[in-house]
């Protein structure tokens, strides 16, 4: 980590009792004790929320993220609603990606789109470094932040190489990923000049978030359950643990989380990652198991049930809470994010029940 004046300001204040690193998501990610579950929601600050949509009127995505002071706004909203645990920075995975020289836009219903995609050895050359200057918005953002929250840690993020490439590479977003598995497949040193570039990148712009302040960082490989293991192995693993190990000097809690990834929770725990996230579909005992116990895990509620009655939803919250036990440390979270179209008093009864339900007393030593 380098010895920036600001974020080493940062950093020591997260180290002081009662600060963010001593907040019941930070010391989940360690595996340590804590006085109840700490819970967030992946896309927390997103579409579900009045007050989003209002200040999002009129403003393009890629604009929004390059704001800091609509960032800022933006990831304060939960937290003012929920009572979450942490906050997690309004970015999109894109960001790094579009200021490293991509031209790509996010359309609206659709999500990104590439100009030109990714064919050739010239196109991932084209895709250059980026430093904190590139993105200096979002260190603007994250310090902003952390003065603002207090001692609620902010997570950081950003997409993992394998799903960074599949856009670039399909063009948007795909389904089958056919074309994307036909160049790992069909061409692998193209494949992995490409997927090591992004490494880079995305391993840069992390490193901009921490030295800000963020108290963990998030990789999403979104898209990586399209995958066989052998394939997840061969051709995503090694990048994926560039990115994570190449941030454990830093000291911050990493949290690797994928869709679809049952078979291949174990390979991404071996990536790198403190936390590793679990979608709704593998109970959270059996991933447990295939993680192991040097892991804490996250998840994982089912989003689409947020929009069935209260009773299946607390029914749902104490299950995985139950399974949730087994975990050596457990953030709870849901499966995947937010859907637009739900209630948001229902996110914040979710956030009060989980706890209520396990709040217990612990030695904070």
């Amino acid at each position: 980590m380098t010895t920036d004046t600001t974020g080493t300001a940062a950093r020591d204040d997260e180290s002081r009792p009662g600060g963010p690193a001593d907040s019941p998501f930070v010391r989940a990610c360690r595996r340590r004790p804590v006085p109840h579950t700490p819970v967030w929601f992946m896309r927390q600050a997103g579409r579900s929320l009045p007050e989003y949509r209002e200040i999002r009127a009129n403003v393009a995505m890629l604009e929004s993220c390059r704001r800091p002071d609509l960032v800022t706004e933006i990831t304060l909203q939960p937290v003012r609603r929920h009572d979450v645990d942490a906050a997690i920075l309004f970015s999109d995975i894109v960001v790094p990606v579009a200021a490293a020289g991509v031209d790509l836009d996010i359309v609206p219903g659709t999500g990104p789109v590439v100009a030109e995609p990714v064919r050739t050895a010239a196109d991932v050359e084209r895709i250059r470094p980026i430093g904190r200057d590139d993105v200096d918005y979002v260190d603007e953002a994250v310090r902003l932040l952390v003065k603002e929250l207090g001692d609620t840690p902010l997570i950081g993020f950003a997409g993992a190489p394998f799903t960074l490439a599949s856009y670039l590479v399909e063009g948007g977003p795909s389904r089958t990923h056919a074309k994307t598995k036909a160049l790992m497949h069909g061409e692998p040193e193209l494949w992995h000049a490409l997927a090591g570039r992004l490494a880079e990148v995305t391993l840069a712009f992390l490193r901009v978030q921490i030295e800000a302040g963020v108290s963990a960082v998030q990789l999403f490989d979104s898209w990586a359950g399209a995958l066989s293991e052998a394939d997840y192995r061969r051709f995503v693993l090694p990048h994926s643990t560039k990115v994570l190990t190449g941030l454990a000097d830093t000291g911050v809690p990493r949290i690797h989380f994928g869709v679809g990834t049952a078979e291949l929770l174990g390979a991404m725990g071996e990536a790198g990652a403190d936390v590793v996230g679990v979608d709704w579909r593998t109970p959270l005992d059996v991933a447990t198991r295939r993680i192991g116990p040097e892991r804490a895990v996250q998840g994982n509620l089912d989003p689409t049930l947020l929009l069935a009655p209260w009773p299946v939803v607390e029914t749902e919250v104490r299950r995985i809470l139950a399974q949730g036990r087994a975990a050596p440390g457990h953030v709870f979270n849901l499966g995947h994010g937010v859907l637009p179209e739900t209630d948001p008093e229902v996110l914040t009864r979710v956030v009060a029940l989980v706890h209520e339900l396990s709040t217990r007393p612990v030695d904070r030593g």
